[in-house]
């Protein structure tokens, strides 16, 4: 004989969700900043973020960046509450030059990289799924810093999203 329990509670320790989340900051900012997240257990998830600006302002410095990360969370909801994070971080940037000559040209150079950073943050979620997320991460590009200067990478977010 078989019986059927509750199959109605959302979050048991048992499953794994997927969230989806938009940067409402770089939104703002003029770039679109996605990411998804797949839980792993109550405690800690794996995701990856790609930014891709829109804005010509923003996008004359950074032509992308695309992030692979791990989160470590504390809180008493599953994966969610105050979390810790490191990410690796391929990102590809304009460098602009002076060139040697008498006149004054300036030369662009396309300079891809990859980082490795930590950062820090805040997740909240509702019942039905809602997510409120607040985060700040830096690093440091690995290959390219005695040439250019993008040594130092930052992601910020002020994240809506939701899961499922």
């Amino acid at each position: 004989m078989f019986s059927q329990g509750n199959t109605d509670s959302k979050n048991t320790s048992s499953e794994n969700f997927n969230e989806l989340k938009l940067n409402g900051l770089y939104l703002v900012l003029g770039a679109f900043d996605v990411t998804y997240e797949r839980t792993i257990n109550q405690e800690s998830a794996f995701g990856v973020n790609v930014f891709l600006p829109f804005d010509d302002d923003i996008n004359d410095d950074i032509n992308y960046y695309i992030s692979p990360y791990y989160r470590f969370y504390f809180g008493k909801k599953y994966a969610a509450g105050f979390f810790v994070e490191g990410f690796g971080m391929l990102n590809s940037t304009n460098d602009y030059r002076f060139s040697g000559d008498f006149d004054t040209s300036i030369r662009e150079e396309t300079v891809t990289d990859f980082a490795l950073g930590i950062g820090l943050g805040g997740k909240w979620i509702t019942e039905s799924g809602f997510i409120g997320e607040l985060n700040f991460g830096v690093g440091r590009n690995l290959f390219e810093n005695d040439r250019y200067d993008y040594e130092i990478v930052a992601k910020i977010g002020i994240t809506l999203g939701y899961r499922f």
